[in-house]
């Protein structure tokens, strides 16, 4: 369907709306596809966002962003997701404020970056003193995306090699609040809800080790 959609409109002045969507659609659905085609993707998008630059709306601009960053992470390019991350954050931030629950979105996708090149004081930093506390007061505490956002903290607290006891601790009871509350809202086969309690007895072996050590 993507290549159709382009097909349709590939003959159309660069400057056209649909043309430009067109486009996008097709590095989207490349992006999307189950056998993994970032590759053929990545250029597509690229060339996308530049469209969108030159013709499109900062909103157009924002998504075609957020596509490109996403295949590239998925490329394992993570430096290069990063910098476009962040600037989709910083600017959702400006357009749109801290507390909605796009911006959050985006910086949830910043700190998933930090905590896989393994950026954990600063991946802890903005979980724990600016997009957690906020998505609980905007979103409420059991929110899909606050709930992720306390998994992320408590990744950043028990993943850094040199964690404290206090670290885990405090990750053990985050994580804890986390299960609890992805049981109660999404259910137990839920692969989130695993994923949080696969995590919390991760945190449990590093508190025992650490105890017979």
């Amino acid at each position: 369907l993507g290549w159709a959609c382009w097909k349709t409109y590939l003959g159309r002045p660069e400057s056209n709306g649909f043309r430009c969507m067109a486009l996008g659609a097709l590095g989207e659905a490349l992006l999307r596809n189950p056998t993994s085609r970032l590759e053929e993707a990545l250029p597509l998008l690229e060339a996308s966002l530049a469209l969108r630059r030159r013709y499109c709306d900062e909103t157009a601009i924002l998504v075609a962003q957020n596509n490109l960053a996403t295949c590239l992470g998925q490329l394992e390019r993570h430096d290069e997701a990063l910098v476009v991350f962040r600037a989709i954050y910083a600017r959702r931030a400006v357009i749109l404020g801290d507390s909605h629950d796009r911006t959050i979105s985006s910086g949830n996708n910043v700190a998933a970056v930090l905590l896989k090149i393994h950026q954990w004081d600063e991946a802890k930093t903005l979980l724990r003193d600016k997009l957690r506390p906020v998505a609980r007061r905007s979103l409420g505490r059991d929110d899909d995306t606050c709930l992720g956002l306390g998994h992320r903290l408590a990744q950043a607290l028990y993943g850094h090699p040199f964690a404290t006891l206090e670290d885990l601790d405090q990750g053990m009871s985050l994580m804890q609040d986390t299960v609890q509350r992805r049981r109660r809202v999404l259910g137990p086969a839920h692969p989130r809800t695993r994923g949080s309690e696969l995590a919390l007895s991760q945190i449990r072996e590093l508190l025992e080790r650490r105890a017979h050590s």
